[in-house]
């Protein structure tokens, strides 16, 4: 035999060989899953339905349902609770059916993997149960078919609206049933349409209008500047200002506009006078020697004045730019006014007169700038010094102070109440101790002359004086 033949016949017999290879391995991947095949996450080549099912359902744990509802607000469902199970042989046996045992080799060059979802069993009642449980769905099963107003003691007036975005349960149910069956994880009730709303009837759209306009109006931008707090109208408050027919509903005009209550305005206005006046109110104070006095309301303090703010209100709380979102700060009008605003309107920078203990302090910025002994009023002789928070209404030098049967020049005078003042007392060799007692003043505070000069000169008008025994 020719060499040439027996090349020929060598090739003839690899050729044989190699088809025969081919054609086993085509017989052994008919009865298997194909070279380089992965189903999900598992490799699967060489291996019978039954074994990769076993592994795929070794793998396997019944999944959470996420539900989530129009608003966002997100639900879950454990399907352990509905017995539920899994099986990949029909998904296998499908995919195994198209698979072409003798293309083979084109899976070869690249990983070929294959997501299957397994056809599931669960029971339907316990599922059921599970999904009429969720918070959205007990809501609907109690919703009341009703559009009306009401009012809420915190919120204002409110609008029941049992009419729109309403959950079709039976639609949601077929749908959770649906991602169950598919294996999917993920349940979208706005997504899958089951909202409905119901139609207004003629009475209801009238109910409707009326809400819108009270919404917007509840919806209030402005901002009382109180000085050490800033208050917004809130929709409460801002409710209490519509006036109502003799059923309790509220009122629009012709306009399609709340009409407002006058006396419900000036009642808000009184309730902030109650809580920020200071005028001739007692007052909290933390005294130098350390203790907390009550001391009584004097000259010094705030106080609104409530016709001016009644009137703001009534003039400003239609109009549209009071409604934009947008905060509107207001300073309200005062018939007496502090520099420092607020329920503690003495600030850090005041005088502060210890009667009790015969001393005068100067405080600025809160820091303590002079401390000296007085001699106030005479207490024998009834002529104490008024208690009271009052203020330095003026200053000035060499004023000769008169009274009945006394006429005293004084170098450095300030009064704060009436004819009742601070000044130096150069007569006076002693200050302090108990000689207020017997020979204090006639009202005023005497004041060593070189410490009223360095008082005169620090203090402004306007500076609060808290005097206290």
């Amino acid at each position: 035999m020719s060499k040439k033949r027996a090349a020929l016949l060598t090739i003839c017999i690899l050729f044989l060989a190699v088809c025969a290879c081919y054609f086993l391995l085509a017989l052994y991947y008919g009865n298997g899953f194909g070279v380089n095949t992965w189903i999900n996450g598992v490799y699967c080549t060489g291996k019978s339905v039954e074994e990769v099912n076993s592994e795929l359902l070794s793998c396997m744990e019944a999944p959470n349902i996420l539900i989530v509802d129009k608003d966002g607000n997100r639900y879950f469902i454990d399907l352990k609770c509905v017995d539920y199970k899994g099986d990949y042989l029909p998904p296998l046996n499908a995919y195994l059916k198209e698979q072409n045992s003798l293309l083979w080799m084109n899976n070869l060059a690249r990983k070929k993997d294959h997501a299957l979802s397994p056809a599931v069993t669960y029971d339907e009642e316990k599922l059921r149960e599970a999904f009429r449980s969720l918070e959205p769905v007990r809501q609907e099963l109690f919703r009341q078919e009703e559009y009306a107003l009401f009012r809420d003691e915190e919120k204002g007036w409110q609008l029941y609206d049992g009419l729109t975005d309403r959950l079709d349960i039976e639609k949601a149910y077929e749908a959770l049933k649906t991602v169950v069956d598919q294996g999917g994880h993920t349940l979208d009730l706005a997504e899958e349409d089951c909202y409905y709303d119901l139609p207004l009837t003629e009475e209801q759209k009238t109910v409707k209008r009326l809400w819108e306009a009270l919404e917007n109006f509840q919806d209030c931008d402005i901002v009382y500047d109180m000085g050490d707090a800033m208050l917004a109208i809130s929709p409460k408050e801002a409710a209490c200002f519509v006036a109502v027919d003799e059923k309790g509903m509220p009122l629009l005009d012709e306009k399609g506009q709340p009409v407002l209550s006058e006396a419900a305005v000036r009642a808000y206005i009184a309730s902030l006078a109650d809580r920020y006046d200071t005028y001739e109110k007692e007052r909290e104070f933390l005294s130098t020697r350390g203790e907390i006095v009550t001391v009584a309301g004097g000259t010094y303090g705030t106080k609104l004045d409530q016709e001016a703010e009644s009137a703001y209100l009534m003039e400003n709380l239609l109009k549209p730019d009071v409604h934009t979102g947008i905060d509107l700060n207001h300073k309200p009008a005062y018939e007496k006014e502090t520099t420092v605003r607020g329920r503690n309107d003495i600030g850090d920078t005041y005088i502060e007169v210890d009667m009790t203990q015969q001393k005068l302090y100067y405080y600025e910025d809160g820091e303590l700038m002079l401390e000296t002994d007085v001699v106030t009023g005479n207490m024998k002789r009834r002529m104490g010094t008024p208690e009271g928070v009052n203020f330095v209404y003026n200053k000035q030098k060499n004023r000769t102070l008169r009274g009945p049967g006394y006429a005293t020049p004084v170098k450095y005078w300030m009064p704060v109440k009436g004819n009742i003042g601070i000044h130096d007392a150069g007569w006076r060799s002693e200050f302090g101790g108990s000689i207020y007692e017997k020979n204090g003043s006639h009202g005023c505070v005497n004041t060593p002359t070189d410490k009223m000069a360095e008082l005169y000169d620090m203090v402004e008008i306007g500076t609060p004086v808290v005097m206290f025994y």
